[in-house]
């Protein structure tokens, strides 16, 4: 049995202040944010997940819902526009102000080759985080609460597309050193590598899988691996591309519920999909 514990937080809506951004691929940004509203902030999983809600691109008016006794009230005018992002790093207060680095994919993982409909990084989101500086204000709400990383796991074998990297380099980070970690990475081309640090590429063995370089790439390594009575098994991304993977996993290597986590980060097509929904309605167990 594979066991990953969880922790409830309570609710919080926090408005912040971007400190500074870093390019860290063409692709991807870094924005860190302070403010006040962080003292008690607290994401201890890999999978933790924020809502974070941009400025009107219209009127560059931020509305935010306003956290009550009881619950949530949304106002009654105003755009609300959110999306889900996993805080990629927590620093507290010490010296000076506490931080919180969010990773932005400034556009569709395929746009570049191909899929334009593609709406992963795309939109309002994607458009506020390549012109985000300094100063610039928005909202995070969450997380309601931590997973935290199974500590008896003997080997976890991880799948991420470019939007789940930060969960990814979290898992890195949060799984016993004594668990053997094997990667597979499903992105455009090598640009996108120099997001993981030297010392993340040595903390696992991982496979890159360039989507530039033809499809069922992932699909063909998932089936070429040999999984542990113990293997703890996590994949994140593009919704339909995970669905026959999960299916295999679930299906023919026979992966206990316990053992498998596979969650739809973004569906082609989709706009702001749900990713608490199942990944696969026709088998959602």
């Amino acid at each position: 049995m594979v066991t990953r514990d969880h922790l409830r937080h309570e609710m919080a809506i926090r408005r912040l202040t971007v400190s500074r951004t870093e390019q860290l691929t063409p692709a991807i940004v870094r924005i860190t944010l302070i403010g006040d509203a962080l003292d008690d902030f607290s994401a201890s999983g890999p999978t933790d997940h924020v809502k974070v809600f941009f400025p009107d691109p219209a009127t560059q008016v931020l509305t935010v819902p306003e956290l009550r006794a009881d619950g949530i009230h949304r106002p009654t005018d105003g755009v609300i526009l959110s999306r889900d992002y996993t805080p990629r790093q927590f620093r507290a207060a010490a010296f000076g102000a506490a931080e919180l680095d969010i990773d932005f994919v400034l556009h569709a993982p395929d746009a570049a080759h191909g899929d334009p409909t593609d709406p992963a990084g795309g939109g309002p989101a994607s458009a506020w985080a390549a012109q985000a500086k300094p100063g610039d204000e928005i909202a995070v709400a969450g997380p309601r609460g931590s997973r935290l990383a199974p500590q008896d796991a003997s080997e976890a074998v991880l799948i991420a597309d470019e939007t789940a990297l930060p969960a990814f380099t979290r898992w890195l980070e949060l799984l016993p050193a004594s668990t053997r970690i094997t990667a597979l990475l499903d992105v455009a081309d090598e640009e996108v590598e120099p997001y993981l640090s030297e010392e993340q590429t040595r903390r696992a063995s991982v496979e890159w899988l360039y989507r530039i370089d033809g499809p069922g790439q992932l699909a063909e390594a998932v089936r070429s691996l040999e999984f542990e009575p113990e293997t703890y098994v996590w994949a994140a991304g593009e919704a339909s591309t995970l669905v026959p993977i999960r299916r295999y996993l679930k299906n023919e290597v026979g992966l206990r519920p316990d053992q498998l986590d596979v969650q739809g980060y973004w569906r082609r097509g989709i706009v702001n999909l749900d990713h608490h929904a199942p990944i696969d309605p026709s088998d959602p167990d």
